[in-house]
């Protein structure tokens, strides 16, 4: 009776790629690079646009402050609980909530006709970067080996 060798074909279910393939590194890399970038750029490139708003939405000097504070507060305010449902769900989950949430609300700041419809897309933003942000150097930690 021959001997089994290690050599023999695996069988076809073994060779099936598995459904939680990882990604390679340097694509999640860069999404969380370019999710974070978003997070950072949203906090002042608003500036650049606040004379435009100033004509087209009327708004007064205080509520300009608001456009700007309205994202800096509820970044702030729920990064603790951003993080933490990043524990509780899973920080890809978490990531891709923030990334979702960012993105809509910056499409209502865009799309904005009244100046609290822009206060009020840029607090929503300042919630998804604050979910956004406590994931990404998780992700990247776990994604790149020391």
């Amino acid at each position: 009776m021959p001997e089994a060798t290690g050599t023999a074909a695996a069988p076809a279910s073994a060779r099936r790629i598995s459904p939680h393939r990882t990604p390679p590194t340097w694509l999640v890399v860069a999404i969380a690079c370019a999710g974070q970038f978003l997070v950072v750029l949203d906090v002042s490139v608003v500036n650049v646009a606040l004379p435009s708003m100033r004509t087209d939405l009327g708004l007064s000097a205080q509520g300009l402050q608001w456009v700007v504070n309205a994202y800096a507060i509820a970044f702030a305010g729920f990064m603790l609980l951003g993080g933490r449902a990043g524990d509780l769900y899973g920080r890809k989950l978490m990531f891709l909530v923030g990334l979702g949430l960012f993105t809509l609300a910056s499409l209502g700041g865009g799309l904005a006709q009244e100046g609290w419809q822009l206060l009020a897309a840029r607090a929503v933003q300042g919630l998804g970067a604050a979910v956004l942000a406590p994931s990404t150097l998780t992700l990247l930690t776990a994604a790149v080996p020391e």
